[in-house]
């Protein structure tokens, strides 16, 4: 009885020991514009918090993303399965441990909590006098100048201890507001919507040899796709190959597809209306060109709830963010997820925190190490904001000093896709192609030969100070993004954004995919690395246009890379020569 009595008493004390180990400031933001501190919120008022845990092991897991995503790698298109990425990516034990005792001198059982395929990120709902405590944070009911109001703190601290144990947590430092997501889309100009087009004579495209539809300079459909991209006949046909109002876009442009399916998946309430007077011109741009172009390739649409960790600055006073971890975490439990991923929605990279975008990078990661293709849009507002006006530009930062700078677009470690228009194509003009540099992210070693031989070409000290030149550079590639006829309430329109341009180029990767997968090879999976290298020579140089904002003409187009169309356009038939070559040159 007393040896029982005394290890009692000796573990009771071990609990008030973590309760009061010392706190240590972990993240802290400025006061974002436009809000303004008002009151303090109900103490039961409940959040949802997401615990990010060390990945040990990433760098192993980077190692082998490089070597399988690298053409001249004798592990090229070797790729991970789920179980081998979530075993390289697990926290070690020792912050499993910390993590579940300090959850547990709260009271929080592990029946609470619900974790990641990989043990990595943590979920749990707390009341926030609760939170308040466990973080050492003050939470208070913030104002925007809209009128909407949000509960959250700007600052949080965690016990010393637990700082090596635990990456990031969210939503703590978010100043979000629950509105419906901006997409990238700029519609055309309504006279536009429904014109035809005179039978002019085809256009020859000088590169490819191939004809382009003269009407192809005012209305986009999957037949100009296909021509100006060097894709006519090429159909899909392997197993296994997927791609991430329908029935009248393929009885116009697609007839062959108009009796087939998709399939859509929600993940965290995302909403599937499929009524004719509320599905999104968004949506219906995704499915309609991307399944389009992939066809008769199996297509999912992901529809995802929910709101990531947001720092409003100028350009995005509201919560325009695309949910990433939430859809990434269904995504990556599953064993075999699309092959081609687009996602056409991005934000400013200075709007999302340091160590959340470096988390969702590392779980975009785990997807290429899968061998899954991921492409997003670049943005529409050229190096920023559009505006090329000094007067009224509005490209500050959000770090408590307001310097004018340039706003690159995050995500930015995946394939980034910018915008092209016209025959022959010069980059996008009624709206410009988003291009930059990350502050966030060093240049990758596969992208040092592209980018430093652009930014030689700059004059000394050109913008200097707006922009990091030892930054990763954005975007990767072009594609049309204009005056895309799609259907939308039953009704044809034309739209444009590089949220066209991000489907198209998913669309054609599915296509290429297919030309492997039908020949026993792999599929691309991350395609950066190939695309800097061997792929060069699949790309159609663009060499007009710029892309203007910050009250700058932006930077322009160049031979070779440039931060306003990447590489260039793709031509699919020398692409596919490329990929499906069983050489290593």
């Amino acid at each position: 009885m007393r040896a029982v009595r005394g290890g009692l008493l000796y573990f009771l004390a071990l609990i008030p020991l973590a309760i009061a180990s010392p706190s240590k400031l972990k993240e802290s933001v400025f006061p974002p514009r436009g809000w303004s501190k008002r009151s303090t919120p109900p103490a039961d008022h409940k959040i949802v918090l997401r615990l990010g845990l060390p990945q040990p092991n990433f760098h192993v897991l980077e190692t082998h993303l490089y070597e399988v995503s690298d053409p001249y790698h004798p592990r090229y298109g070797a790729h991970l399965s789920k179980e081998e990425v979530d075993a390289l990516v697990a926290p070690h034990t020792d912050s499993i441990d910390a993590v579940n005792d300090w959850l547990g001198s709260h009271g929080i059982q592990d029946s609470d909590i619900t974790r990641s395929s990989a043990g990595d990120w943590v979920t749990i709902t707390l009341p926030v006098h609760m939170i308040e405590k466990m973080l050492d944070a003050k939470y208070y009911i913030w104002e925007h100048d809209d009128g909407n109001t949000i509960v959250r703190t700007t600052s949080y601290s965690l016990p010393e201890h637990l700082h090596d144990h635990i990456d990031v947590i969210q939503p703590t430092t978010m100043f979000a507001q629950l509105k419906r997501m901006k997409s990238t889309i700029v519609w055309s100009d309504d006279a536009e919507a429904v014109t035809s087009v005179q039978n002019l004579a085809p256009i020859v495209n000088s590169v490819t040899g191939v004809s382009v539809d003269a009407s192809c300079n005012t209305t986009i459909t999957i037949t100009c796709l296909q021509q100006l991209y060097n894709a006519v006949g090429l159909n899909a046909s392997a197993p296994g190959n997927s791609i991430a109002d329908l029935k009248s876009f393929y009885a116009e442009q697609n007839p062959a597809a108009v009796n087939s399916t998709f399939e859509v998946v929600s993940v965290n309430g995302g909403l599937n209306n499929q009524t004719l007077s509320e599905a999104g011109a968004e949506a219906n741009l995704d499915v309609q060109f991307a399944f389009g172009l992939a066809f008769p390739i199996p297509a999912t649409f992901y529809t995802t709830g929910g709101r990531p960790p947001f720092i409003p600055d100028v350009g995005t006073p509201n919560n325009t963010n695309e949910p990433y971890l939430d859809w990434l975490e269904y995504v990556l439990s599953h064993p075999s997820p699309p092959l081609a991923i687009s996602t056409s929605y991005g934000d400013h990279e200075q709007t999302v925190p340091k160590s959340y975008a470096l988390r969702v990078c590392q779980d975009l990661a785990q997807l290429g190490v899968r061998g899954v293709s991921l492409t997003f849009s670049s943005g529409d507002f050229g190096v920023g904001d559009g505006n090329p006006n000094p007067a009224n530009q509005t490209c500050f930062t959000n770090d408590g000093t307001n310097t004018t700078r340039f706003q690159p677009l995050f995500p930015a470690s995946v394939t980034s896709v910018g915008g092209t228009v016209g025959v022959p194509e010069v980059a996008v003009n009624r709206f410009f192609s988003g291009g930059g540099f990350s502050d966030y992210f060093e240049r990758p070693s596969y992208q040092d030969n592209a980018v430093k031989a652009f930014l030689k070409t700059l004059p000394e000290g050109t913008y200097e100070g707006l922009f990091n030149p030892e930054g990763r550079g954005i975007p990767d590639v072009a594609a049309q993004g204009d005056r895309f006829r799609i259907f939308l309430a039953g009704v044809p329109r034309l739209i444009g954004g590089t949220s066209a341009s991000s489907p198209t180029f998913a669309g054609l990767v599915a296509l290429l995919n297919d030309a492997r997968l039908s020949k026993g090879l792999s599929p691309l999976g991350f395609l950066n690395p190939l695309l800097y290298t061997k792929g060069l020579k699949g790309f159609n140089d663009i060499l007009i246009g710029h892309n203007p904002g910050c009250g700058t003409n932006g930077f322009n187009v160049t031979e070779g890379w440039d931060p306003v169309t990447g590489l260039g356009t793709p031509n699919v038939e020398e692409l596919k020569k490329l990929i499906v070559d069983g050489s290593r040159k």
